[in-house]
């Protein structure tokens, strides 16, 4: 005896499988801008860090020398007096005495610059 095989009707259809492949476009359109913007504002906050890091980098510079780092010397504050850059962050000093300093820090794929006038200032 021979039987007839069963038309099986398992499966996605056409129709299914493109709705969830423009649910998925959707998604994933509203996803990436959002993930550009968090990155973008992690690496902000990593060159604030930064910044604040190297105030009290320049705090214990002073306690040393009884004046602050000043332009240029900014290796004087790496290392020896605690001040450890993020990678991609560029940190400046613009001036510094024996009353005050003024640097600025910024990340190369961020989209802000922070500035900090001390002693005892705010980053800006």
């Amino acid at each position: 005896m021979i039987s007839k095989m069963a038309k099986r009707n398992e499966g996605f259809t056409l129709i299914e499988l493109m709705i969830v492949i423009a649910i998925i476009g959707i998604l994933a359109a509203i996803a990436i801008p959002q993930f550009s913007a968090y990155r973008q504002r992690s690496y902000n906050s990593s060159a604030n860090a930064d910044l604040r890091n190297a105030a009290t980098a320049q705090e214990a510079y002073y306690v040393d020398t009884m004046r602050y780092a000043d332009a240029g010397e900014e290796a004087a504050l790496v290392g020896a007096y605690g001040l450890f850059t993020s990678r991609g962050v560029v940190f400046t000093i613009n001036s510094g005495n024996t009353t005050e300093y003024d640097m600025t820090a910024y990340h190369s794929s961020g989209n802000r610059t922070y500035t900090i006038v001390g002693p005892g200032g705010s980053v800006l």
